[in-house]
């Protein structure tokens, strides 16, 4: 997969901007204006994604490739370093979880708005 690829599965997910608030190489994922997806756009070599702190933990321990969020809250955000050993179907499925999990801290007249 490359960064082309990632940014055209973060924006088919519903009400998703981009943005690049830190620098001009950090693309930023958002749903309504909160965060679920951060990455280089020029080197591609890793994702920061929200996740569940419990799966968070079973992750780091399971892949080597999963590691605490670079620069993010250790205990909700993962980065997930791009190199192959992590087939893309799954880093794709933790994007979308990493999507959910944002859409539910959302209100619920919100969150009912972004079901697909």
């Amino acid at each position: 997969m490359n960064i082309e690829e990632y940014r055209n599965f973060c924006l088919s997910l519903k009400a998703t901007s981009e943005d690049l608030p830190f620098d001009a190489n950090t693309l930023v994922f958002k749903v309504k204006n909160k965060m679920f997806a951060l990455t280089n756009i020029e080197t591609f070599a890793s994702i920061n994604l929200k996740c569940d702190p419990e799966n968070a933990i079973l992750l780091r321990e399971k892949y080597q490739a999963v590691n605490p969020g670079f620069h993010m809250n250790k205990k909700h955000w993962n980065t997930i370093t791009v190199d192959g050993t992590i087939p893309n179907k799954l880093i794709l499925e933790w994007t979308k979880d990493s999507y959910n999990l944002v859409i539910s801290k959302l209100p619920k007249k919100t969150q009912k708005e972004l079901q697909n």
